[in-house]
């Protein structure tokens, strides 16, 4: 049975919160009449994204409802492993920013403690279990048919990863599935939490600044730099503004567009890593057709779109760190609060030097570049 108590606030958008049924009703209409996306009817309705999917959850009795959401286990890492007997599905995870979008089927799953992996080609992810609150098998009717989906999110509500069934998708084993991580909990809605708040960045005098830039030249790994930051209090774009110059310049913001073009015109491969505080997800590949569709700068490929807010990309860098492979090279981009929303690599595999070829695209970036080009 469905409850009919208000579903619990996220924002205080509304003076009175809509109750679980007239959730479930200003959903319906606006996927009818304007074919919103759920997140956009959402922030309507002055929900989280979670509250409005949970919203459908409990074994509703609506008939007018057009989405069914079956409340998952929070037994994520078992669930994960579990996805490669569904075959070929569609991998999402976004920020507020960029969604980052792959097809094809979650191979080599694995996980220790709260850290997972998947490393089974085109589905390439790392995933933050701790981050992980709430989950849902979706199924709702849209004109092409049913879309089934496995959506999950954070103690705020906010979508971290979700999971779409395709052609090529066995849907027997996905019913399995479901049926296999579906939760007792009967009931509709969920109780979301605060965002916490912003952790405040050190002034630059409190920063020991010799110290960091010593450690930045003494990597031997990428990813030794987060513990750099911990250990120095730094912010990232605040580690980027102090660094050496050698290993650290300020592109355009839109630096990115023509990266990208580039990288479609002479085929080099790239690795495109976006994610949120519950996944990171990785496309290693060339890309081929880029395309701008309003705020949006999007590649559009077999098997793998992006789509970013190129209007929200505040600040960019081409950030170098030395490794015992060699200089890796990457392109940084940052909204206006300072958050990652995106980054490139050149394809590369440990144990390998970057390609040299994607190093002069980026150095192609720079201001000394463009001038020099003049």
């Amino acid at each position: 049975m469905s409850t009919q108590s208000p579903t619990t606030r996220s924002t205080a958008a509304q003076a009175t919160p809509l109750s679980l049924p007239e959730l479930r009703r200003a959903f319906t209409q606006q996927r009818r009449e304007a074919k919103a996306r759920h997140r956009d009817i959402a922030a309507s309705l002055g929900v989280s994204e979670g509250e409005l999917i949970a919203a459908h959850a409990g074994g509703i009795d609506d008939a007018e409802a057009t989405l069914q959401a079956v409340r998952l286990r929070a037994e994520w890492p078992d669930l994960i492993e579990s996805l490669e007997a569904l075959g070929e599905v569609m991998a999402l995870t976004r920020n507020h920013a960029c969604v980052h979008e792959k097809t094809g089927v979650y191979r080599k799953a694995s996980h220790n403690a709260h850290v997972g992996l998947v490393l089974g080609g085109e589905i390439d992810l790392r995933l933050f279990y701790g981050a992980w609150a709430h989950g849902f098998a979706v199924s709702e009717s849209t004109a092409d048919g049913v879309q089934r989906s496995l959506q999950f999110f954070d103690a705020q509500g906010t979508a971290i990863h979700k999971i779409f069934a395709r052609a090529g998708t066995d849907l027997g084993a996905w019913q399995m599935l479901v049926d296999g991580f579906a939760s007792l909990e009967a009931h509709s809605g969920i109780t979301v939490v605060p965002t916490a708040a912003r952790e405040a960045e050190k002034p630059d005098s409190a920063i020991d600044v010799e110290g960091f830039r010593a450690a930045w030249a003494a990597l031997h790994d990428t990813h030794e730099f987060f513990g750099v930051l911990r250990k120095y209090g730094l912010s990232r774009t605040q580690a980027l503004r102090l660094a050496e110059p050698r290993f650290a310049s300020a592109v355009a913001p839109d630096a990115v567009h023509r990266l990208l073009e580039q990288a479609a015109a002479s085929g080099v491969p790239i690795m495109v890593f976006t994610g949120n505080p519950g996944v990171i997800q990785i496309h290693s590949g060339t890309v081929k057709k880029i395309a701008v569709m309003g705020p949006w700068l999007n590649v559009l490929d077999p098997g793998f779109n992006l789509h970013l807010r190129a209007d929200l990309v505040a600040s960019a860098w081409a950030v170098r760190k030395p490794t015992d492979d060699g200089i890796v090279t990457a392109l940084e981009l940052f909204d206006a609060q300072g958050e990652n929303i995106a980054m490139l690599f050149g394809e590369r595999k440990p144990g390998k030097p970057e390609l040299p070829e994607w190093r002069a695209l980026v150095e192609g970036l720079l201001p000394e570049a463009s001038s020099c080009a003049a």
